[in-house]
């Protein structure tokens, strides 16, 4: 009877799964009918949401950032909403505030408003232009799952998803994010610009008086089914000791000494549980179920190089992190 019981699990779970794998694909391929040039940018961005994670674009401005996340959330059947960070966004202009409201007796009481915040996906635009408060109140929503006003606590809908967005470039007028808030985003996936074959295809179908609109492929329940899949993959033991290695030789002290003695600081403990849900999500984003260690290669950089620093003697010599990362996941192989 158990036997019986342990076949029934395996065959539910391979059908949830193979229904899973069916929704990324037409997700994904959705998304590419809007988003041109960009393959392995939507592939990190979906990798991130069926992780359960956050995500930090970073690139200058006109890389079609915002357009992405409008798009997921209309693909994912997520409520989407955008805020534009400056350094006068006050916490309450995020999280929401209490009113004073009085009743047609003159009966008075607080009624509180919700804020941009309570969205199933967020758009944080140009996150590191609001005051570190501001910022504060934001992580505690990423990593409590609810927000704190006026003693009272308010459970954010469910999945909650933050994409910030920041410009590389321009930093007058920014306050930088700090070290525990940057190791709150998943991945930090770089937006760069398209060749020349996707950039034409940008000026010839988004000029023209027609409109591509993305349909929808998944529901936020689908998204939701599809996180707990990704966290009953399996993993094999290689992986598991290839993220280990690589995630413990970027620390001072513990890995090559020619390549930490460049690293001021490397990854903590969160580090290899983010390489580890995201090497999940990307092999189901990429048709399998099970992970490889092409994976743990190919998501390394991003997942990776927000939770370390260089030393300055490394960034006078050149020294870069996404070309200390190569030179650690070429030992992979």
């Amino acid at each position: 009877m158990p036997e019986a019981n342990t076949t029934t699990l395996e065959a539910a779970i391979l059908r949830s799964a193979e229904v899973a794998l069916d929704r990324v694909a037409a997700a994904r391929a959705s998304i590419g009918s809007v988003i041109f040039g960009q393959a392995q940018v939507v592939e990190e961005a979906l990798v991130t949401l069926l992780a359960g994670g956050h995500g930090l674009l970073v690139g200058v401005p006109g890389l079609a950032k915002t357009k992405l996340v409008e798009t997921l959330g209309a693909v994912l059947g997520l409520d989407a909403r955008r805020v534009q960070f400056t350094p006068d966004l006050m916490p309450a202009d995020i999280l929401g505030s209490e009113i004073l409201e009085e009743t047609a007796d003159h009966r008075r009481s607080f009624r509180f408003v919700h804020g941009p915040i309570f969205a199933q996906l967020l758009m944080a635009d140009e996150i590191n232009r609001a005051s570190p408060r501001t910022q504060s109140a934001l992580l505690q929503a990423m990593q409590e799952q609810h927000v704190s006003v006026a003693g009272e606590r308010y459970d954010l809908p469910l999945p909650f998803h933050v994409l910030a967005t920041q410009n590389p470039l321009e930093q007058e007028g920014t306050y930088p994010l700090p070290e525990a808030q940057l190791d709150r985003f998943l991945m930090q996936i770089d937006v760069t610009y398209p060749d020349r074959a996707a950039e034409k295809r940008i000026l010839i179908e988004t000029t023209g008086d027609a409109s591509v609109t993305p349909k929808q492929a998944m529901t936020g329940d689908d998204l939701i089914a599809t996180q707990r899949l990704v966290r009953r993959l399996p993993v094999g033991e290689s992986v598991i000791e290839s993220i280990l290695d690589l995630v413990r030789g970027a620390r001072p002290g513990e890995g090559d000494p020619a390549i930490t003695k460049h690293i001021a600081w490397g990854p903590g403990p969160r580090a290899a549980q983010a390489l580890m849900l995201a090497t999940r999500a990307r092999a189901l984003v990429d048709g399998r179920l099970s992970p490889s260690r092409d994976d743990v290669v190919a998501l390394a950089t991003p997942v990776l190089k927000h939770r370390m620093a260089l030393t300055f003697a490394a960034r006078a010599e050149g020294e870069t992190l996404p070309g200390l990362i190569a030179r650690m996941t070429e030992r992979l192989s």
